[in-house]
């Protein structure tokens, strides 16, 4: 088979793993099973949950099986990896709503067809029904607490607080490895370099429950040159649920990435070959301009499909005229005569009347291309003699107003 690893290396996605040389071994001998965990905490996945589900694309592709873990009993308590506070707590009926639509977004990565066909669990299924004085018992007694608060996942926390509670997330994570190892022969997790604490205990549980080897992978997190996490918008985080960010932002958003971050977008999180990636990211000035279209089209492709892809590029090319049409543009219903602070605030394009009127006398604001200089103003239908009024923020954020 393929050698997968140097494949994962190119592309510059492995952070750290278990046994180098062994994992090759066995990658390049058999179909390996291997599975990622999501936590149901949220309705959707978001832009941190993508690298991962790419790795997991390409190894598929290499020949290697795909288990996709919905956290549906991890979620209960919720991993305090990279976390200052405890997670909010969900109710059984919001994790098995979270469960159904993440599922939904995982099949546009991987297949459920074929010898290596992907399988999707939850492992509510057999964490609810634990008994614990036997699971602390069984599964307790494989882990030193000495070693577990040593690791980044807890040390961060150790200040703060951190309860009894969270530290059995990483018995229950690694329980998951062992439970999946039994059942499915699964052989390697692999997950964002945050939760390598957490891969490490379950590969050591299977390896002491099982006397068996069992590999980790972890991939780097996505952030930009400044080393922060790529995908906060001004709304929040950047979600793959089309509802809670449209294709355009969507689109919108690796549109505008900085010149630095392409080949680590393109990379990461597109399926072009490193001759194009190379190609792409060598353009320098304006040029880089057309690497970043592609790169925004690709990953806009891969999570809502070609054809939202290409009304978000179309879409994106009439607000800088360069053709196509304005019907995929973020749309905001406003009322008649609405005043142009609310009408900034009811975009998102400021959180309040203040930061609006901070823009407005920065100069930042532009209605139908003539910037606004009176906080007072009032829209009316001359505004909307298109059927449409355009409002934007400097070059890159706007939004159509209807009545």
């Amino acid at each position: 088979m393929a050698d997968i690893i140097d494949e994962l290396n190119e592309r510059g996605y492995i952070e750290q793993q278990t046994n180098e040389e062994e994992l090759r071994k066995q990658l390049a001998k058999e179909s390996t099973v291997f599975y990622i965990g999501v936590d149901p905490t949220a309705d959707s996945m978001h832009i941190g949950h993508f690298v991962a589900l790419m790795v997991a694309s390409r190894l598929q592709k290499a020949g290697h099986r795909p288990i996709i873990l919905m956290g549906g009993g991890t979620a209960t308590i919720g991993d305090p990896s990279g976390r200052t506070d405890m997670r909010q707590m969900l109710t059984r009926e919001q994790l098995d709503h979270n469960v159904e639509c993440i599922k939904k977004q995982a099949e546009r990565f991987v297949s459920f067809e074929g010898d290596n066909a992907a399988i999707i669990v939850n492992n509510a299924d057999w964490l609810l029904g634990l008994n614990y004085i036997e699971f602390m018992k069984e599964i307790g007694t494989q882990f030193s607490v000495n070693k577990m608060l040593a690791a980044e996942c807890y040390k961060a926390r150790l200040e703060t607080g951190l309860t009894f509670f969270e530290m059995g997330y990483m018995l229950l994570q690694s329980y998951d490895f062992w439970y999946l190892n039994q059942k499915y022969n699964c052989k390697l997790q692999i997950g964002g370099n945050d939760q390598w604490s957490n891969i490490i205990g379950g590969v050591e549980l299977v390896r002491k429950m099982g006397q068996e080897e069992a590999f980790g992978l972890t991939f780097k997190l996505l952030t930009t040159a400044e080393g922060k996490k790529m995908g906060k918008t001004q709304k929040g985080a950047l979600w793959l649920n089309p509802d809670k960010t449209s294709p355009y932002e969507f689109y919108q958003y690796w549109r505008n990435i900085g010149d630095t971050e392409v080949r680590k977008v393109l990379s990461l999180l597109t399926f072009l070959p490193n001759e194009e990636v190379d190609r792409l990211s060598s353009l320098k000035d304006q040029e880089i301009n057309e690497a970043k279209k592609i790169a925004a089209f690709e990953i806009t492709k891969i999570i809502h499909g070609e054809e939202e892809a290409i009304k978000a590029r179309d879409a994106a090319e009439a607000l800088f005229g360069e053709g196509g049409n304005i019907e995929n543009m973020p749309t905001t219903e406003v009322p008649a005569d609405v005043s142009i602070l609310d009408a900034i605030v009811l975009t998102n394009i400021a959180p309040s009347k203040g930061q609006a009127k901070t823009l407005i006398a920065q100069g930042g604001i532009t209605l139908n291309d003539e910037k606004v200089t009176d906080i007072t103003y009032h829209l009316s239908d001359k505004d909307f003699e298109n059927g449409y009024a355009i409002l934007k923020k400097g070059k890159k954020v706007f939004h159509k107003l209807v009545k």
